[in-house]
């Protein structure tokens, strides 16, 4: 495959052996990548649009993991399995099931208890589950199918914009995503729930 397998900001590079886990040996550059990803992505909202789940099986490990597979198992042997190698972001690769249990028990919590708004909790999950970077790739994308099932199966809402447009090819949307997620590092998810429903 070698070096033409390029990422922009805001995405998380390979490992080598990671690498290894190309499912299709033809694809060698991102934009070839990005076209087969796009393909299994849409297969995936298209496989969650014609499924009624419910609260209790979206709100589980095994739930999180079939749907990154969904995304991607065409593309990645890897897909649907947490990353065995620690990476420059997310927690340390021994701490993904622990922190996942953390963040699937506070939103067992938040939603009877209208701790924050539907949009809020389906944004604050996000962005805990991004920060913990469950698998080697995809995380990005992963979080934002996981937030529109969560708003459209348990909350009936309509599913979020995400500023309109694919973010990983229009730059522009991609920059404003990448400053309101620092906003809500820092606790602020006002502007990050705005862009999503942008």
């Amino acid at each position: 495959m070698g070096s033409e397998l390029k990422f922009i900001t805001g995405q998380t590079p390979l490992d080598e052996d990671e690498k290894e886990g190309l499912l299709i040996p033809s694809i060698t550059t991102r934009g070839e990548l990005d076209e087969f990803e796009q393909q299994n992505i849409e297969e995936a909202i298209q496989w969650t649009l014609m499924r009624n789940f419910k609260q209790k099986e979206i709100l589980t490990e095994g739930f999180i993991k079939e749907v990154h597979k969904k995304m991607y198992g065409n593309l990645w042997g890897w897909a649907g399995e947490f990353r065995k190698t620690n990476k420059n972001i997310g927690v340390d690769k021994w701490q993904i099931t622990i922190e996942l249990k953390y963040l699937l028990d506070d939103i067992i919590y938040w939603i009877p208890n209208n701790v924050y708004s539907p949009d809020e909790i389906s944004i604050r999950f996000k962005h805990r589950l991004v920060s913990i970077h469950c698998f080697p790739n995809g995380n990005g994308l992963h979080s934002r199918l996981m937030a529109d099932i969560i708003i459209e199966k348990i909350f009936h809402q309509p599913v979020f914009n995400w500023g309109a447009g694919p973010l990983n090819k229009t730059l522009d949307a991609r920059a404003i995503y990448l400053k309101v997620l620092k906003e809500a590092d820092r606790g602020n998810f006002r502007m990050l729930v705005k862009f999503a429903r942008s």
